[in-house]
Protein backbone atom coordinates (compact mmCIF):
# COMPACT_ATOMS: atom_id res chain seq x y z
CA UNK A 1 0.00 0.00 0.00
CA UNK A 2 1.48 3.36 -0.98
CA UNK A 3 2.48 5.80 1.74
CA UNK A 4 1.46 9.32 0.71
CA UNK A 5 3.81 12.25 1.09
CA UNK A 6 2.22 15.02 3.20
CA UNK A 7 1.70 17.20 0.09
CA UNK A 8 -0.41 14.44 -1.50
CA UNK A 9 1.24 14.74 -4.90
CA UNK A 10 3.72 11.90 -4.32
CA UNK A 11 3.63 8.50 -2.66
CA UNK A 12 6.12 5.82 -1.66
CA UNK A 13 5.58 2.22 -2.70
CA UNK A 14 7.77 -0.51 -1.22
CA UNK A 15 7.99 -4.06 -2.53
CA UNK A 16 10.36 -7.01 -2.31
CA UNK A 17 11.75 -8.69 -5.42
CA UNK A 18 12.58 -12.31 -4.65
CA UNK A 19 14.59 -12.88 -7.86
CA UNK A 20 16.70 -9.79 -7.09
CA UNK A 21 16.94 -10.37 -3.32
CA UNK A 22 16.25 -6.67 -2.94
CA UNK A 23 13.75 -4.14 -1.69
CA UNK A 24 12.42 -1.70 -4.27
CA UNK A 25 11.24 1.70 -3.06
CA UNK A 26 9.45 3.79 -5.65
CA UNK A 27 8.63 7.48 -5.47
CA UNK A 28 5.46 7.80 -7.52
CA UNK A 29 3.90 10.94 -8.89
CA UNK A 30 0.27 10.23 -7.97
CA UNK A 31 -1.59 12.40 -10.50
CA UNK A 32 0.43 11.19 -13.46
CA UNK A 33 0.59 7.58 -12.28
CA UNK A 34 4.28 7.24 -12.96
CA UNK A 35 7.40 6.47 -11.00
CA UNK A 36 9.85 9.34 -10.66
CA UNK A 37 12.64 7.52 -8.78
CA UNK A 38 13.36 3.92 -7.79
CA UNK A 39 15.76 2.88 -5.05
CA UNK A 40 17.00 -0.71 -4.97
CA UNK A 41 18.28 -2.04 -1.63
CA UNK A 42 19.81 -5.54 -1.84
CA UNK A 43 19.51 -7.38 1.45
CA UNK A 44 21.21 -10.72 0.81
CA UNK A 45 24.54 -10.04 -0.85
CA UNK A 46 27.01 -7.77 0.96
CA UNK A 47 28.86 -7.17 -2.31
CA UNK A 48 25.85 -5.43 -3.91
CA UNK A 49 25.35 -1.78 -3.04
CA UNK A 50 22.04 0.10 -2.87
CA UNK A 51 21.32 2.17 -5.97
CA UNK A 52 18.94 4.92 -7.06
CA UNK A 53 17.56 4.95 -10.62
CA UNK A 54 15.68 7.51 -12.65
CA UNK A 55 13.50 6.57 -15.62
CA UNK A 56 15.70 7.33 -18.67
CA UNK A 57 12.59 7.63 -20.84
CA UNK A 58 10.71 9.81 -18.38
CA UNK A 59 12.19 13.08 -19.50
CA UNK A 60 12.89 15.96 -17.16
CA UNK A 61 10.96 15.76 -13.90
CA UNK A 62 10.83 18.42 -11.23
CA UNK A 63 10.70 16.72 -7.84
CA UNK A 64 10.56 19.20 -4.94
CA UNK A 65 13.53 19.05 -2.59
CA UNK A 66 11.32 18.31 0.43
CA UNK A 67 9.78 15.33 -1.38
CA UNK A 68 13.14 13.98 -2.50
CA UNK A 69 14.51 14.41 1.02
CA UNK A 70 11.47 12.53 2.42
CA UNK A 71 12.03 9.72 -0.09
CA UNK A 72 15.77 9.47 0.59
CA UNK A 73 15.14 9.40 4.36
CA UNK A 74 12.91 6.34 3.81
CA UNK A 75 15.57 4.76 1.59
CA UNK A 76 18.14 5.40 4.32
CA UNK A 77 15.87 3.70 6.89
CA UNK A 78 15.51 0.68 4.58
CA UNK A 79 19.26 0.46 4.06
CA UNK A 80 19.81 0.56 7.82
CA UNK A 81 17.16 -2.04 8.61
CA UNK A 82 17.92 -4.41 5.70
CA UNK A 83 21.69 -4.17 5.72
CA UNK A 84 22.66 -3.39 9.32
CA UNK A 85 24.24 -6.81 9.68
CA UNK A 86 26.57 -6.00 6.80
CA UNK A 87 28.24 -3.39 8.99
CA UNK A 88 29.51 -6.04 11.41
CA UNK A 89 33.07 -7.37 11.23
CA UNK A 90 33.82 -9.05 7.87
CA UNK A 91 34.17 -12.49 9.48
CA UNK A 92 30.67 -12.20 10.97
CA UNK A 93 29.23 -10.89 7.70
CA UNK A 94 30.64 -13.98 5.95
CA UNK A 95 29.05 -16.31 8.53
CA UNK A 96 25.67 -14.54 8.35
CA UNK A 97 25.69 -14.52 4.56
CA UNK A 98 26.45 -18.25 4.47
CA UNK A 99 23.73 -19.03 7.03
CA UNK A 100 21.16 -16.94 5.16
CA UNK A 101 22.00 -18.73 1.93
CA UNK A 102 22.07 -22.19 3.49
CA UNK A 103 18.92 -21.91 5.60
CA UNK A 104 17.07 -19.20 3.64
CA UNK A 105 16.58 -17.28 6.89
CA UNK A 106 14.41 -19.98 8.49
CA UNK A 107 15.27 -22.63 11.04
CA UNK A 108 12.56 -24.78 12.61
CA UNK A 109 12.31 -25.10 16.36
CA UNK A 110 13.45 -28.73 16.24
CA UNK A 111 16.56 -27.85 14.21
CA UNK A 112 17.47 -24.70 16.11
CA UNK A 113 19.61 -26.40 18.82
CA UNK A 114 21.81 -28.03 16.17
CA UNK A 115 22.17 -24.80 14.22
CA UNK A 116 22.89 -22.91 17.46
CA UNK A 117 25.71 -25.36 18.23
CA UNK A 118 27.08 -24.87 14.71
CA UNK A 119 27.04 -21.09 15.08
CA UNK A 120 28.57 -21.23 18.57
CA UNK A 121 31.49 -23.18 17.11
CA UNK A 122 32.12 -20.40 14.57
CA UNK A 123 31.57 -17.12 16.39
CA UNK A 124 32.46 -15.70 19.79
CA UNK A 125 29.70 -15.86 22.39
CA UNK A 126 29.42 -12.06 22.50
CA UNK A 127 28.60 -11.96 18.79
CA UNK A 128 26.04 -14.77 18.95
CA UNK A 129 22.97 -12.52 19.42
CA UNK A 130 23.82 -10.31 16.42
CA UNK A 131 24.54 -13.29 14.15
CA UNK A 132 21.38 -15.19 15.11
CA UNK A 133 19.22 -12.09 14.74
CA UNK A 134 20.63 -11.25 11.30
CA UNK A 135 20.56 -14.82 9.99
CA UNK A 136 17.29 -16.08 11.46
CA UNK A 137 15.54 -13.32 13.42
CA UNK A 138 16.07 -15.28 16.64
CA UNK A 139 17.69 -14.85 20.02
CA UNK A 140 20.16 -17.38 21.45
CA UNK A 141 17.34 -18.86 23.58
CA UNK A 142 15.46 -19.64 20.34
CA UNK A 143 12.72 -17.06 20.70
CA UNK A 144 11.77 -15.08 17.62
CA UNK A 145 12.54 -11.37 17.39
CA UNK A 146 9.51 -9.45 16.21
Amino acid sequence: MPIPHPDGRYALTTMYSVPDDAWYLELDEVARGRTAVTAIVPDEDPAREPTVCFDPNGGHQDVPYAVMRWFMDRVDEEVRSSRAWMELRPALVAVIHRLRQEYLGVVGDDDFPLVLAEVRAEVPEGDLPAVLEAAFGRRPDGTTIL
